[in-house]
């Protein structure tokens, strides 16, 4: 890893119900190289935390190859919606297909985006599986392989309970290692990460509080639609969510932490047996989800991508 390698940050205009909004994303490796992975991050995180997946894959790849990672709408250094209900995940997906098209548009008329990967962790393999099942949408290229990191259809009403109790609850915290610490009480599922790599992926979390303090860097809203899901509006989700996956056809990859309160064994399994049959790779020592930063996880993903 070089540490004074830094991705680019770019922006792309996405329509919404109210008009537009801006939508960042980081580009790691050459923006002319035709082999595209995007890598999607959860429910309140931004696309810095892939900074060590994305630069072990442009090292790693025997041929060019550009990572993007988005900062999904309402967090990092993207807008934030004037309407809290737009925060879900066909909002999202619509986002990924200009941002895509952008990128295509970069590369040039000469240069097709081929092949078209996509890792998603947790909210960000949600948005994969609805750009993957759905083979009308205006993709550049077909997703050829798809990462999905501990989610799946179907989403354990316990987990969702969980995140109704904490997200857009935040205030201000004195300093990044405050709000490191604050953060880490509720990522044990992360699995053992490094008190630098935490401390490293923490500061891309947070933006200026007032008075010198800080606070995290994504709009409280985002919790609104999901402290407005009822169990009865979950089940219906999952079953939309498992006739997406029942039409994926690309070559899967399901990371589960051992430990997972968010995808069930069951679900797991099911999903080795419906749709893409996933391979199935199951993690001890973590819970919901894991990083991807360690090398032994990295080398997984890079494997999978990058492999025959």
């Amino acid at each position: 890893m070089h540490a004074n390698s830094r991705p680019e940050l770019e922006f792309v205009a996405c329509p919404d119900p109210q008009g537009a909004h801006r939508m960042a994303f980081w580009r790691w490796g050459d923006a002319q190289a035709a082999h595209v992975v995007v890598c999607a991050h959860g429910l309140t995180r931004q696309g810095r935390d892939f900074d060590r997946l994305a630069q072990a894959l442009v090292a790693q790849s025997p041929h060019p190859v550009q990572v993007i990672c988005p900062d999904v709408v309402g967090r990092g250094r993207s807008d934030w919606l004037a309407e809290p209900a737009g925060y879900q995940i066909p909002q999202y997906a619509a986002d990924m297909l200009a941002m895509l098209a952008q990128v295509q548009q970069q590369m040039g008329s000469d240069n097709a985006m081929q092949p078209l990967d996509w890792v998603g962790t947790s909210m960000g393999g949600l948005i994969g599986m609805v750009l993957a099942g759905q083979p009308g949408l205006p993709l550049p290229a077909p997703i050829r392989r798809l990462v999905l990191n501990d989610v799946g259809p179907a989403i354990a009403w316990g987990s969702v309970q969980r995140m109704q109790t904490y997200v857009g609850q935040y205030g201000q915290y004195r300093d990044l290692d405050e709000a490191a610490a604050a953060m880490w009480a509720l990522s044990t599922g992360f699995g053992a990460v490094p008190a630098d790599v935490w401390r490293e992926m923490s500061a891309h979390m947070l933006r200026p509080g007032s008075g010198g303090a800080v606070t995290l860097h994504y709009d409280p809203a985002i919790g609104v639609p999901v402290r407005a899901l009822t169990p009865d509006a979950a089940a219906a989700g999952e079953a939309a969510l498992w006739a997406l996956y029942d039409q994926i056809q690309v070559k899967t990859l399901l990371i589960r932490g051992q430990e997972s309160d968010l995808l069930t064994p069951e679900t797991a399994t099911a999903m080795t047996q419906r749709g893409p049959r996933a391979q199935l790779d199951t993690w001890p020592g973590f819970g919901h989800a894991p990083t991807l930063t360690g090398d032994d996880q990295i080398a997984v993903v890079a494997k999978f991508l990058l492999g025959d």
